[in-house]
């Protein structure tokens, strides 16, 4: 076959694949960057801290110390429940509101919607609503002052820092624009706004704290210190470092023309959401992933509940589409395996 018919084909793949997976849901092109946004000229607006956040993290940061002191002191059984914890809650975010919500990367059936929002809520990083309405912004105008937590402001920023003052106007803006009729006709999501506080304070740190203090007789200390405290802060620092070190370290076999990167350490620690510049290139695919369960706890549940007829329609790349890619604008790190 001759290099003309190939790349030919090539992009015939290419231009059908896309064609394919955007019409199945044409409404929600809402992961698309916006190469039309244009950063406003002129000084930046000053920054304006949220105290009351700054203080509060601290404090859960410090509590978080004081759990990992105590892990030597802790029950079996304990350390069990707060990785049981950690799992349920960390597929909240990653099952739930990133690739189902966010991305419609796959469908859910309700029973399946509700225990994500229920581990959602464990996961206490704001309810789904919100948390949809500021990842698509991201996708949109990644890297732009318009992203809510824009990796070259810096790691910090990108890592907790933007938590710990007051969104750039552009954030706001093209947060209201946004089109979320899709999320809004979801009852199951819109009830969990509405009960979102008391939601978080049963089964955030209600739940954890009671089950190993009533069930095995666990210090009350220890059962708040490690499965809600400690837990909830690794859960917030793994999601985080997608932000921060998916975005800033690891090769870019996909797309070199973009920040994120590929870290196993961080698809370690998030449960498979640190394949970043293969989902940014890709942001529709239900695994985040070429590579399947590898380093990917979140693609193995979603293809546990397809068995089980709890899920269904998972969006795929593929295998043709993802190598032009490689070929076209990635990196050249895919070749050395």
């Amino acid at each position: 076959r001759s290099p003309m018919i190939y790349n030919k084909t090539m992009f015939q793949t290419i231009f059908l694949s896309h064609l394919f997976v955007h019409s199945q849901d044409f409404l929600y092109c809402y992961d698309i960057f916006d190469e039309t946004y244009r950063e406003k000229e002129g000084p930046k607006p000053p920054l304006r801290y949220v105290w009351r956040n700054i203080i509060l993290m601290s404090l859960l940061h410090l509590g978080a110390i004081l759990g990992l002191v105590l892990i030597p002191s802790a029950k079996i059984q304990t350390l069990a429940w707060a990785i049981l914890c950690f799992l349920v809650s960390a597929l909240g975010i990653t099952a739930g509101s990133h690739r189902l919500w966010s991305h419609r990367s796959y469908k859910a059936t309700l029973p399946l919607r509700i225990f994500l929002t229920i581990a959602n809520s464990i996961a206490f990083q704001n309810d789904i609503y919100e948390w949809v309405r500021d990842h698509r912004v991201h996708h949109k105008f990644s890297e732009t002052d318009a992203d809510p937590h824009n990796a070259t402001r810096g790691f910090f920023f990108s890592h907790i820092g933007w938590l710990l003052v007051r969104k750039h106007p552009d954030v706001i803006e093209k947060g209201q624009k946004l089109d979320l009729s899709d999320v809004k006709a979801d009852k199951v999501v819109m009830f969990q706004r509405r009960y979102y506080k008391p939601s978080v304070v049963l089964l955030c740190f209600t739940l954890p704290t009671v089950v190993p203090w009533y069930f095995w007789d666990e210090s009350i200390i220890i059962s708040f210190f490690i499965p809600t405290i400690l837990r909830y802060t690794i859960g917030l620092n793994a999601t985080w470092l997608v932000n921060s070190a998916a975005h800033m370290f690891g090769n870019r076999p996909y797309d070199q023309n973009i920040n994120p990167r590929e870290n196993p350490l961080v698809s370690l620690g998030a449960l498979g959401e640190g394949f970043h510049n293969y989902h940014h290139t890709f942001p529709y695919d239900y695994s985040t992933s070429e590579f399947g369960w590898r380093f990917n706890l979140t693609t193995a549940f979603i293809d546990l509940m397809c068995l089980l007829g709890l899920a269904s329609d998972r969006k795929k790349v593929s295998k043709e589409v993802i190598l032009a890619r490689k070929m076209r604008t990635g990196d050249g790190s895919h070749k050395s395996g």
